[in-house]
């Protein structure tokens, strides 16, 4: 059942202010002297002491809290390639979730620009201004080439969220999963509906985490990826199967995992029916999943299931992931994100999901109660402690590889986040209630 009409959606953005963001001063401009102290001549200052040594800008701008979130709109949630103008709201809407959830400022930018070379060439201008870049929304193949292009060259974190901010959130439900079934994760079978930028990454971390590689099964609109297809971008050719084995329904046959990040209906209740014992179905197409939350558990009860919307369990939802993945890099001024800090993310969600739940989140969520289980192997969205366990795992993974240009005191790192979330959250009530809103 939806939770809102079209056109709550369209009064939502249009209502005075229109969007969702607005740039508000954090230091006062009253007097004459605030005047020269923002401006001239007192902000000539600052400009001496990062001259002379340029780590100042960290001290002295709002560079190690600000992150661009960059997009072309050729892919763009389930609407596909609707262009830069029409992607906007996505980003302006990833803007408000990194600062809500996590105190991180954003500029949206969407660039009118389909070349993976002057993407890379405008990113890598903006590297004086940002603490960080998060990619949103380019598509595949395109996606893989700028990311690892920006990564080698930029002396800040680049992220594609739709790579690995799916790939980390449902990778943590998997560990969990792999837990309550009694599975080794290195003996699993996993079939993959889908070989876009998420389902590849997926894919990617899954094998960090243990998965063989030769046990992965995937499949895009053309069928299964095998090493006789000539079709197959170097992205796609690293899980190509050795031989083609046939549909999809084929090999869900004593199948232990589903990763479905494609269309909805394409799996059946008798494809589920077919998988081994104690199946995992991460069911992820959006809006409407490969196969339904119902007719999966209705064919096999034993089943762990997760889809990416919210009114079902187990919802893998990238919220969960990229303002505290940023909020940690940040911190340590990090220059990169690593392998170690994305699985530092995944361990600290799955720990979190053992942990006994708040009453504040249940009651956001109207249950009685939430345990570790088949039906909770992920944090709910909207879980506030994510941001304590999350960040500090990713700021203590960036130091102990060698990314990290400052350190934290973890423990003091965790008092400082929270009291830092509730002061942000106090300036966005006081600021909101300016406008009669309410957060």
């Amino acid at each position: 059942m939806a939770l809102f009409t079209k056109e709550e959606a369209l009064s939502y953005h249009s209502s005075f202010p229109k969007g969702k963001v607005e740039v508000v001063p954090v230091k006062p401009c009253r007097t004459q002297k605030h005047l020269s102290l923002a401006y001239t001549p007192g902000v000539a200052e600052t400009c001496r002491a990062i001259h002379a040594d340029p780590d100042k800008v960290y001290d002295y701008t709002n560079k190690a809290n600000l992150v661009a979130v960059i997009s072309n709109g050729t892919a763009v949630l389930g609407l596909g390639n609707i262009g830069p103008l029409a992607g906007k709201p996505v980003m302006e809407g990833k803007g408000v979730l990194f600062k809500i959830f996590a105190d991180v400022d954003v500029y949206d930018l969407n660039i009118n620009q389909p070349d993976p070379d002057k993407i890379i060439e405008f990113v890598k201008m903006l590297e004086p201004t940002f603490g960080g870049i998060n990619l949103e929304d380019i598509k595949a193949p395109e996606c893989f080439y700028i990311e690892q292009r920006l990564i080698e060259e930029m002396n800040i974190p680049v992220f594609h969220d739709d790579q690995h901010g799916t790939a980390i959130i449902s990778g943590a439900g998997i560990l969990n999963a792999m837990e309550i079934s009694g599975k080794r994760i290195e003996d699993v079978k996993v079939v993959v509906s889908g070989a876009g930028a998420a389902a590849i990454a997926c894919c990617r971390f899954y094998e960090t985490l243990g998965v063989t590689r030769s046990n992965i099964f995937m499949y895009d609109s053309k069928g299964l990826i095998h090493s006789g297809r000539a079709d197959l971008h170097e992205s796609k050719r690293h899980f190509a199967q050795k031989k083609d084995i046939g549909s999809m329904a084929e090999a869900f046959k004593g199948a232990d995992v589903f990763l479905g990040l494609s269309a909805k209906g394409l799996v059946s209740k008798d494809m589920v029916k077919s998988m081994g014992k104690q199946p995992i179905l991460f069911a992820m197409a959006n809006p409407d999943p490969e196969i339904t939350y119902n007719d999966a558990k209705e064919a096999r009860p034993d089943c762990i299931m997760g889809t990416g919307r919210s009114d079902f369990p187990n919802q893998v939802n990238n919220v969960s992931g990229f303002p505290f993945i940023f909020r940690g890099a940040l911190d340590v001024r990090a220059k990169k994100i690593n392998e170690a800090m994305k699985m530092g993310a995944a361990k600290a969600l799955a720990a979190l999901a053992k942990e006994p739940v708040p009453r504040d989140i249940l009651d956001a969520y109207g249950v009685k109660e939430l345990s570790f289980g088949m039906d909770y192997v992920i944090p709910k969205a909207l879980d506030h402690r994510m941001l304590e366990w999350e960040a500090p795992a990713v700021a203590q993974a960036a130091m102990d590889t060698g990314v990290a240009r400052a350190r934290v005191d973890i423990a003091q790192y965790k008092k400082d986040l929270r009291a830092r979330l509730d002061a942000s959250r106090k300036r966005i009530e006081t600021f909101a209630g300016s406008y009669g809103l309410e957060f």
